[in-house]
C-alpha cells in the first residue's frame, strides 16, 4: 500500500477538516446577561423580628443566593471558575505609586473654567518593561482623577495642553504652571490613598449559634464550635498579637487589650487581619460585650458563621445594630458532605461586585471556597467605598488637599521664571548652561521619591509583587498561537470553522490553518481589495465589502461554493470572477453592518455617504432547500432592497438593534459628529441617543446587548464606554431618557476596538488589551501586547502582534516586575523578522487567538440573545454534503445541563435545540 500522498491531496484533505469544523457564530456583543437581579442579587426590603417579636427593619439590601433552582442533578464542586478576580487591583490602579514615585516626572497645577483647581502629574515610562514606551497621565480633581495612557513617538513629542486635551479639558481660569518641588510628592501618596483605600483589610467574623436572632446572642458566645474553628483554619493562621509586626487592622499588638489571639492571612499581595468575635475580649458583666462590637461593628464587611442546618432561622441584617457595616457574607457549613454554603447581604447604595455565586452557592472544595469567599469580601469593601457615604468624604478630603496644594504653590510660581515650561515639551532637554542644576534637582527629586517609597514599603501600605503572594492558575484571557509568521499586513478577518479567512491588500483573500501544516490557500487574489467580512456559517454566506471609493460594493458569496472551489478545483477567484456576487444598489459604500441575532432574519444596513441602504435576505421555504442547493452559485437573488433612510452626515459607526416584536420597531444606531442617533428602520426617523460633550470625538463601536429581552447599547468613543438602555419604540416615539441602568467607565488606553464577551469587556489599543468587567467597569487586567491589531472577534478572539510567540504568549502573565524602566526609553527597539517573500513583504507578523471558551466557558451567565432569536424558527442553512472530518468538530459555547435548565426556563423551545450538543470543557486551576 501507498503510503506517500500529494501536496494537493494532503491540501483539499485539510481543508476539508478546516472548513468543516465549526465554530460558534455567536456575536460576542450579546454575552452581558440579566446580571442585576439573578445574579447579583435583587435589592428588597428585610424585616426580621428580634427575641422579644419586636418587628426590625433592617433598610434595604441587596440579596445574593445564587439561583432558586435547585432541582438539578448538578453537584457543587465538581468544577473550577474562571472568573473570581480582585477588581481595580492596586498593582494595575496605584498608577503613582508604581510608575511616579521615586522616579522623575513633572507635576502642574492650575484651575480649570468653574475655578476649581486642578492637579496634573505626567511621566514618560516603559510599560512593564516590555520596550513599549508611553506616557501616563493623572488628572487629580475633587470629584476624584483620572488615567490614561497616551503612546509614545520618538518624533513627536506631548505638550501639557495635548494632555489636558485629551483628558477632556480644553478651557482654563488659569493655565498649568510646572511645580519643581520635589516634596509634591509626598501629597501625591496622600492623595493616591484616600482615593483608592488602603492596601490592606480588616474584616469581622461574628460567630451565631442555631438559633441566634439578636447581636446580643451571637457577641456573648465565648467560644466556637469545631466546624467553626476549622472555618477559622481555612481563613488564615492563628497569630499571637503581642509583638506582631505585621498588619495588625485596629487591634492592640502591645498590651493585649483586643485579645492575645487573632486571625492572620496575606492574600494576593493583601494583608488581611479578622477580628474574630469570639478572639476579642469577653465581658461576663456586659451583655452587650461592647469591646467585640467595637471591632466587629465598625468593620465594613463582616462574615456571620451561623450554625444549623437550612430548615433553622436564617440571619438577616436587621439582627446586628451597625450603621457601618454595609456587607455580610452568611457562611454556613453542612458536616454531611463537607461543604460550605455562602449568601451575600449587600446595603442597596453599594454597586454591583463580582464573583457573582454560583448556582447553588455551594462549595465542596474548601480551597477554591476560600478564594472565592477573599476576593468576593475584599471586591465588596473596595465597592462600598464608592457609595455616597463614604464618596463624599473622600471627595471633601481631596478637595481639601487640592485646594491647599494650589494655595500653598501658586504665590511661589509666580517669582519661579522655570514656570515658562509650563506648555513645552513634557520632557523637554535643559539647555547646556543649565544642564547641570536640572541633573541636581532630578536626582534630589528622585531621592526624596525613592525614600518615601521604601517608607510606604516598610510601613505595609504598598501593593507588591503578586507573584510571591497571589495564585498560579491560567487565566482565561490567555492567549495562543495560531500563526507564528505572517508576512502581510491584515486588513480584516473573520473565523470559518477552526481556519481564519484573512483579507490582505497585496495578498489578497488567504485560509490560514491553525495547525500551520500547510501555507495559506489563496481564495481570492489581490484584485478583490476586501475591507470589511462576515462568515456566516449557519446561512453558508460569505459577505464583504470590496474595494473603496466610488468604486466599494457588498459582495455575498455561498461559503459552500468556496468550499467546492477549494476542495475540487483550488480555484483562486478575482474580481472579474466576483461580477455576478455584487449587490448592485450598494456601489460607494464607505461602511456596513448586519444584525447579530439571525434568528427571524438576516438584516444588512449599507452606508453610502450619507445615505442608509437598509437590505434583508429573503427566507426561503424548508421544501426549497434543494433546488437552492443545486442553484445559481451567487446568492444575490435571494436579497431584497427594503428602503433607503438619509441622514445629515455619513456615518462613522453603524450598529443593528432589534426590537421587542421585530414588527415595526427594530432600530440602526449611528454615530457621526459629536452624537449617537437612533433610527427607526421603518420609518427613518431619527432621535438623538448620546451626546458626546468633547471637542475631538473618535467613536470606536456600538455594541448591541440585551437585558430581560430589553435591548442596550454599549456607546465606545474616546476614553469612554457608556452603557444605555434603549427602551422600545412606542408608537414612532422611542421612549429615550436616562435610567437607573445607565452606567460609564473610562479606559487607561483609547481604544481601537472593542469586544464584549461576558463577564468580560476587552478593549484593544495600541499595545494593551485592557480587560474589564461588563457588570460595573472593573479593570481586572491590563495585558501588554506591542503593536496590536485586532482582526477577529466573532467567535474566537484573533489578534496580531509584532511580538515573537514566546512573549505575546505571555503577555497576560502577572506582572513581576517591581519597578518601571528609566523614564526616557533608550534603545527602543522591536524584533524584526525576516520575510521569505519578496511582493508586499513586511515584518513578519504574529497571530495569536483567545479562545471564547476560556472566557465565558464555565461562567455561570450564560448568552441572551436578541427577543426576536426565539419568535421565529430559524431556517436552516442548505446542507452540503462534504467527507468526513479527520478530527472531531470543537464548538466554543456549550451547557451543563444545570444551566440548559436553567435557560430553558426563558428559552425553552430554540435554545435547547441549538446548545445542547456538546458538554463543556473544564478548565482547571493551574
Amino acid at each position: 500500500m501507498c503510503l506517500t500522498v500529494s501536496r494537493q491531496s494532503q491540501r483539499t484533505a485539510c481543508l476539508t477538516v478546516l472548513l468543516c469544523s465549526s465554530s460558534a457564530s455567536e456575536d460576542l456583543g450579546c454575552r452581558r446577561g440579566d446580571f442585576s437581579r439573578k445574579h447579583y442579587g435583587s435589592v428588597e426590603l428585610l424585616i426580621s423580628s428580634d427575641a422579644d417579636g419586636a418587628i426590625q427593619r433592617a433598610g434595604r439590601f441587596r440579596v445574593e443566593n445564587g439561583s432558586s433552582d435547585e432541582t438539578t442533578d448538578y453537584t457543587p464542586g465538581t468544577w473550577r471558575r474562571t472568573d473570581v478576580h480582585l477588581e481595580n487591583p492596586e498593582y494595575h490602579t496605584r498608577w503613582f505609586f508604581k510608575y511616579f514615585l521615586g522616579k522623575v516626572h513633572q507635576n502642574y497645577v492650575g484651575t480649570d473654567a468653574e475655578k476649581n483647581p486642578f492637579y496634573l502629574s505626567v511621566v514618560l515610562s516603559d510599560q512593564n518593561n516590555q520596550r513599549v514606551p508611553q506616557y501616563r497621565a493623572i488628572l487629580w480633581r475633587k470629584t476624584g482623577t483620572l488615567k490614561i495612557s497616551l503612546p509614545y513617538s520618538p518624533t513627536k513629542t506631548l505638550s501639557v495642553k495635548s494632555i489636558l486635551s485629551a483628558m477632556n479639558m480644553d478651557r482654563f481660569e488659569r493655565g498649568p504652571r510646572e511645580i519643581l518641588n520635589p516634596e509634591i510628592q509626598k501629597v501625591s501618596t496622600v492623595m493616591e490613598q484616600q482615593l483608592i483605600g488602603s492596601v490592606n483589610f480588616k474584616f469581622g467574623v461574628l460567630y451565631a449559634k442555631d438559633g441566634q436572632l439578636t447581636d446580643d446572642e451571637m457577641f456573648s458566645n465565648e467560644s466556637g464550635s469545631e466546624s467553626f474553628d476549622k472555618f477559622l483554619n481555612l481563613l488564615g493562621d492563628t497569630i499571637t498579637l503581642q509583638g506582631w509586626a505585621g498588619y495588625r487592622g485596629g487591634l492592640d499588638t502591645k498590651n493585649d487589650t483586643t485579645g492575645m489571639k487573632s486571625i492572620y492571612t496575606v492574600y494576593q499581595g493583601h494583608e488581611l487581619m479578622f477580628h474574630v468575635s469570639t478572639m476579642l475580649p469577653y465581658s461576663k458583666e456586659n451583655k452587650q460585650q461592647v469591646e467585640r462590637k467595637r471591632h466587629i461593628g465598625n468593620d465594613i464587611v463582616t462574615i456571620v458563621f451561623q450554625e444549623g442546618d437550612d430548615a433553622s432561622p436564617s440571619f438577616k441584617p436587621s439582627m446586628i445594630r451597625s450603621h457601618f457595616t454595609h456587607i455580610f457574607a452568611l457562611v454556613r457549613y453542612n458536616s454531611q458532605n463537607d461543604s460550605y454554603r455562602l449568601k451575600i447581604f449587600s446595603e442597596e447604595s453599594v454597586p454591583l461586585f463580582g464573583p457573582p455565586l454560583p448556582s447553588p452557592p455551594v462549595f465542596t472544595d474548601h480551597q477554591e471556597f476560600r478564594d472565592f469567599l477573599l476576593v468576593k469580601l475584599i471586591n465588596g469593601e473596595k465597592a462600598t467605598l464608592e457609595t455616597p457615604t463614604f464618596a463624599q468624604k473622600r471627595q471633601r478630603t481631596l478637595d481639601m488637599l487640592i485646594r491647599s496644594l494650589y494655595q500653598d504653590l501658586m504665590p511661589d510660581l509666580h517669582k519661579n521664571m522655570l514656570n515658562r515650561r509650563s506648555f513645552s515639551d513634557v520632557l523637554p532637554e535643559s539647555p547646556k548652561s543649565a544642564r547641570k542644576k536640572e541633573e541636581a534637582r532630578q536626582a534630589e527629586f528622585v531621592r526624596i521619591g525613592q525614600a518615601l517609597k521604601l517608607k510606604t514599603i516598610v510601613r505595609g501600605d504598598a501593593p507588591t509583587s503578586l507573584v510571591t503572594t497571589g495564585l498560579c492558575r491560567k487565566e482565561p484571557w490567555e492567549s495562543q498561537s495560531f500563526c507564528s509568521t505572517f508576512p502581510y499586513e491584515m486588513v480584516c478577518a473573520d473565523s470559518w470553522g477552526q481556519s481564519l479567512l484573512v483579507a490582505t491588500d497585496t495578498a489578497g483573500v488567504m485560509l490560514l490553518d491553525e495547525t500551520q501544516t500547510l501555507p495559506p490557500v489563496q481564495v481570492f487574489d489581490k484584485t478583490m481589495m476586501v475591507k470589511q467580512m462576515h462568515v456566516l456559517e449557519p446561512q453558508d454566506l460569505l459577505i464583504t465589502r470590496a474595494d473603496k471609493g466610488k468604486d466599494a460594493r457588498l459582495y455575498v458569496f455561498r461559503l459552500s461554493a468556496l468550499r467546492r472551489g477549494l476542495e475540487e478545483r483550488q480555484l483562486v477567484r478575482n474580481k472579474c470572477d466576483s461580477r455576478e456576487n455584487k449587490l448592485e444598489k450598494t456601489k460607494g459604500c464607505h461602511l456596513y453592518s448586519i444584525n447579530t441575532h439571525h434568528g427571524s432574519e438576516l438584516r444588512i444596513v449599507a452606508a453610502i455617504r450619507n445615505k442608509l441602504l437598509l437590505i434583508t435576505r429573503k427566507q426561503p421555504r424548508l421544501e426549497g432547500f434543494s433546488a437552492i442547493a443545486a442553484g445559481a452559485e451567487s446568492p444575490v437573488e435571494e436579497f431584497q432592497y427594503i428602503r433607503e433612510i438619509c441622514l445629515c452626515d455619513p456615518p462613522v459607526v453603524m450598529a443593528l438593534v432589534d426590537g421587542p416584536t421585530g414588527e415595526n420597531d427594530n432600530m440602526i444606531c449611528v454615530a457621526y459628529k459629536h452624537q449617537f442617533d437612533l433610527i427607526n428602520e421603518s420609518t427613518g426617523d431619527a432621535y438623538r441617543l448620546h451626546h458626546v460633550d468633547a471637542n475631538r470625538v473618535n467613536f470606536v463601536a456600538a455594541i448591541d446587548v440585551y437585558e430581560d429581552g430589553e435591548a442596550g447599547l454599549l456607546l465606545c468613543y474616546n476614553y469612554i464606554c457608556y452603557y444605555k438602555k434603549v427602551c422600545p419604540f412606542n408608537g414612532s416615539t422611542p421612549m429615550i431618557q436616562s435610567n437607573t441602568s445607565d452606567f460609564h467607565f473610562s479606559w487607561n488606553q483609547m481604544p481601537k476596538a472593542i469586544v464584549c464577551a461576558f463577564p468580560y469587556i476587552l478593549a484593544f489599543t495600541t499595545d494593551s488589551i485592557e480587560i474589564r468587567l461588563v457588570v460595573n467597569g472593573n479593570l481586572v487586567y491590563t495585558a501588554v501586547v506591542p503593536e496590536l491589531q485586532l482582526t477577529a472577534s466573532r467567535s474566537d478572539i484573533y489578534f496580531v502582534s509584532s511580538a515573537p510567540v514566546s512573549s505575546a504568549s505571555n503577555c497576560s502573565s502577572r506582572d513581576t516586575s517591581s519597578h518601571s524602566s528609566p523614564q526616557t526609553p533608550t534603545g527602543y527597539e522591536m524584533p524584526v523578522f525576516p520575510s521569505p517573500l519578496g511582493d508586499g513583504e513586511s515584518a513578519c507578523k504574529h497571530i495569536f487567538k483567545i479562545p471564547l471558551s476560556n472566557l465565558v466557558g464555565r461562567s455561570i451567565e450564560r448568552p441572551l440573545k436578541s427577543p426576536l432569536v426565539n419568535k421565529v424558527l430559524t431556517t436552516p442553512a442548505p446542507v452540503m454534503v462534504s467527507p468526513a472530518p479527520l478530527i472531531s468538530a470543537t464548538h466554543s459555547l456549550s451547557l451543563s445541563r444545570m444551566e440548559i435548565k436553567e435557560i430553558a426556563s426563558r428559552t425553552r423551545k430554540e435554545l435547547l435545540d441549538i446548545f445542547f450538543s456538546d458538554v463543556p470543557q473544564r478548565y482547571n486551576v493551574e
